[in-house]
């Protein structure tokens, strides 16, 4: 556990994952924000909030982020993919915990700062995830497990090593998850799908009201893409007792039992007919 912590490289992904947190709740929900500060000369007047601009905001700048500190700390910049990818071995539990522990102190400074800038607004929830009316925790639960269970899927897809049929740009494809999971979530619940943004609104607004359905519905739909894709979809090699019983210590993964796996298990996916895959 010690080798880890010692790490200069560990603590500059830590590091980045908080920066990287910060910035993308600044953005998203200053985007959100927006509404209440419209420029009429500039015709930016709109009389409802834009959905289709929030998820956009929330979208892209996970995808710029992600290119940004990417190479650093692999750019999470959410809980629950961090446990998505916890499970599916592919980082120690030091890690994940230090992972998870910048990002909702990112959200919290991004939040407050937020606070800071919008105190002129009499009623400012700041992003807070609540549940719609009409919509009862157990439904508002189900949203989040759904709209989690596609960004994990995604992101495990997109960064499988294995595979050989990748083009384009990973970023941005998980980019366009995240936003998919607002278009689908922000009517229901204001999309949470990401633990830490949830956790920064209610710890500025003192308002926990349902909030464990934004932790726990994003965890559950986290395993399950896990399930998903290391079980059914793209299963990898060892049996499954293997794979319950981990191959993670504390602070390392079996990379060797990795490497090996990626050698012997190959995906043998053929690109599409006139895709280009150079």
């Amino acid at each position: 556990m010690a080798s880890e912590f010692k790490k200069k490289l560990f603590w500059r992904a830590v590091v980045a994952e908080f920066l990287a947190m910060t910035l993308f709740i600044f953005i998203s929900i200053g985007s959100a924000l927006g509404v209440n500060y419209q420029v009429v000369g500039n015709h930016t007047m709109a009389p409802t909030q834009d959905i289709v601009k929030v998820s956009l905001a929330f979208g892209l700048s996970i995808a710029t982020l992600a290119q940004s500190v990417g190479h650093i700390s692999g750019a999470h910049l959410n809980p629950a993919v961090t446990l998505g990818l916890l499970l599916s071995c592919q980082i120690s539990i030091l890690r994940a915990v230090m992972y998870i522990i910048a990002q909702c102190v990112g959200a919290i400074v991004a939040t407050a700062i937020l606070s800071g800038i919008t105190s002129s607004l009499n009623t400012n929830t700041l992003g807070l995830n609540t549940l719609a009316s009409g919509v009862n925790p157990g439904q508002g639960l189900g949203i989040e497990i759904i709209g989690t269970l596609q960004l994990v899927l995604c992101v495990l897809a997109t960064t499988d090593r294995r595979r050989r049929d990748l083009a384009g740009s990973g970023p941005l494809a998980i980019g366009l998850s995240v936003a998919l999971g607002h278009l689908l979530a922000i009517d229901y619940t204001g999309c949470g799908i990401n633990p830490a943004r949830s956790f920064g609104s209610a710890v500025i607004t003192n308002n926990f009201m349902d909030h464990w359905i934004f932790w726990v519905g994003p965890f559950i739909g986290a395993a399950l893409a896990v399930l998903i894709y290391d079980f059914i979809l793209a299963p990898r090699s060892g049996d499954l007792m293997d794979r319950v019983k981990g191959q993670c210590s504390w602070t390392t993964c079996d990379s060797s039992h990795a490497r090996k796996e990626s050698q012997e298990t190959q995906l043998t996916r053929k690109p599409l007919t006139g895709t280009n895959t150079a």
